[in-house]
């Protein structure tokens, strides 16, 4: 739709959507397509089921129970009607669950079509639009999926927006923490790093974000080498482990050079830092398995992530 000239977005945010579905609405809305009494009995008894919280049970007259079994199914018939009224409109629009976005070709009809559609979604399905979150935006302000939008030489493209990839670093931040991470064996520590950022990067991998993978993963290596610097910890334990590695791969570094990086007191960040410590903890060896103790490689986010464009 932005390739096809629709560039300004109306940023559609649904208040409380799952606590606000009306049941005599949805109710009236399944009977359309299926009209029997004992599957809309049952149905209605999902919804007024209550939820159970800190072991009091609240029940409902509004809403979808949230975690509920067939709530997502349920919001979606809910709002398969709001998709029916856009396309007779002629809009461009996407919707997952209660995210609605709507592409316009001006500011000016994205404003009109901001007030007729949250209009018509307080008249007919009793829903409100946020005042605050709703927006008519260009495309690099959207957010849709924690997907945002940039334009490149041949058109928009997608990529993840900031705070997605900010969380990331969160995540990472809070896994890789010194104290607790150096009490974790390297096996189980690589394995959940591994898992944590390729399941991020499988769900942006349609995304544009090369660079941003170049940077996180520099970033990401220097925080394992303080966990495996916290580990080894005595100079002597760095000293020895770093001249076997130092053997092994060939890095060309002296004893000398060696001995002055063990007994660093510049304290771990600085010293991981060290052109030493980034050879001979280079990116190939932190990617090297180690059958013995069962440790995959350290993934590289960049490398992963072009072998899947590769692939599509």
């Amino acid at each position: 739709y932005l390739n096809e000239g629709y560039e300004w977005v109306v940023d559609l945010d649904i208040e409380k959507f799952f606590d606000m579905v009306n049941h005599d609405k949805l109710i009236s809305i399944i009977r359309l397509k299926v009209n029997e009494k004992e599957t809309l009995h049952l149905i209605r008894s999902f919804l007024k089921a209550g939820v159970m919280e800190e072991g009091k049970l609240n029940r409902n007259d509004l809403g979808t129970p949230q975690g509920g079994n067939i709530s997502p199914l349920l919001a979606n018939i809910y709002l398969d009607v709001f998709d029916k009224e856009l396309e007779n409109r002629g809009l461009r629009f996407v919707r997952y669950a209660d995210d609605v976005t709507i592409y316009c070709r001006s500011e000016m009809a994205a404003n009109r079509v901001m007030r007729s559609v949250s209009s018509w979604l307080e008249r007919k399905l009793f829903l409100k639009v946020s005042p605050t979150k709703t927006h008519v935006v260009r495309p690099p302000e959207s957010t849709f999926l924690g997907f945002t939008f940039w334009k490149g030489r041949d058109g928009w493209k997608c990529k993840p927006a900031n705070d997605r990839k900010q969380r990331l670093y969160k995540n990472m931040k809070e896994l890789l923490c010194r104290r607790k991470a150096a009490a974790m064996p390297l096996s189980y520590l690589f394995t959940k790093v591994n898992q944590k950022v390729r399941g991020w990067i499988n769900y942006f991998s349609i995304g544009s974000m090369k660079r941003f993978l170049i940077e996180f993963g520099q970033w990401l290596r220097h925080k394992i080498r303080v966990v495996i610097f916290k580990q080894w910890k005595r100079p002597k334990t760095l000293f020895k482990n770093l001249m076997i590695l130092n053997k092994q791969f060939k890095t060309g570094f002296s004893k000398e050079e060696i001995r002055q990086t063990a007994n660093s007191r510049l304290g771990l960040w600085r010293t991981t830092g060290w052109r030493t410590v980034n050879f001979i903890l280079s990116p190939k060896v932190l990617a090297l398995p180690n059958k013995e103790k069962e440790r995959p490689g350290l993934i590289d986010p960049v490398g992963y992530y072009l072998n899947l464009q590769n692939k599509s």
